[in-house]
């Protein structure tokens, strides 16, 4: 099941106004990886600005998004190759082709997308996925947010985010924590733009793994985690660190 924030074309339309470009040091990390890769694969694309930016700015390879919500994939297409789908199926909804096979030599997830496989089941289908598409020595890199430094204390409505559309009508976020069950965390989302009547809601459920989880998956999969930090600046992944970004090569 596809979150309301990314499956309904209005919610999906506001995505970008509270995760730009200049929002988060994420971007630049995973440009440079992308940037560096002849064939790249980002899944849970979002509205895809990573590969729209890597093809501005002068990428010539194969550049591929990958996302199981409609809504997300008609926000913007740009010059790269878009597909409806996942990691384990591969393309759906009429889409030609199977799942990817030996095809990249980069696959990235960012925005956190690692959290979204709630169970062991579902992660070690995924990542299975992601070992298929990549060529041997290939690279994956993602992000899974520190279960140590408990960040969704702050999802409240007290810590609203505030952003300014395009036409200049003030959009809000804010998030409400229902409940933590161990490495389970929901909380739901109300999304307000300035002259809209309703606000719109999504509701989530996200994992959080610690490092040795993470790792003990990947080496299921077939990977090698080759660095693990704790934030975007390749600081040493510690105990409270807000991130654990991982790199892993394909074995």
């Amino acid at each position: 099941m596809v979150d309301a924030h990314y499956s309904e074309p209005d919610l999906a339309a506001l995505y970008d106004l509270f995760n730009t470009w200049e929002s988060s040091p994420q971007n630049p990390f995973h440009l440079e990886l992308v940037m560096a890769a002849q064939d790249a694969l980002d899944v849970g694309r979002g509205t895809g600005k990573l590969h729209r930016i890597a093809r501005e700015r002068g990428h010539r390879g194969r550049l591929v998004g990958l996302d199981p919500a409609q809504a997300m994939l008609q926000v913007e297409r740009g010059d790269v190759e878009w597909v409806l789908g996942d990691l384990v199926r591969g393309p759906c909804h009429g889409q030609a082709g199977g799942p990817f096979e030996a095809e990249f030599d980069l696959l990235t997830m960012s925005g956190h997308a690692f959290q979204i496989w709630l169970t062991d089941q579902e992660a070690r289908a995924n990542l299975a996925g992601a070992r298929r598409a990549l060529r041997t020595g290939a690279l994956l890199a993602f992000e899974t947010r520190n279960p140590a430094a408990r960040g969704w204390q702050k999802w409240t409505p007290e810590h609203e985010h505030r952003a300014i559309a395009p036409d200049g009508r003030t959009a809000t976020e804010v998030h409400t924590l229902e409940r933590v069950e161990g490495e389970l965390v929901t909380f739901s989302a109300a999304y307000t733009v300035q002259g809209r009547q309703e606000p719109g809601h999504s509701r989530s459920t996200l994992r959080f793994a610690d490092a040795g989880t993470v790792e003990a998956l990947l080496t299921q999969a077939g990977f090698a985690v080759q660095a693990q930090y704790g934030d975007w600046d390749r600081s040493a992944l510690t105990g409270t660190c807000p991130e654990i970004i991982t790199l892993a090569r394909a074995i």
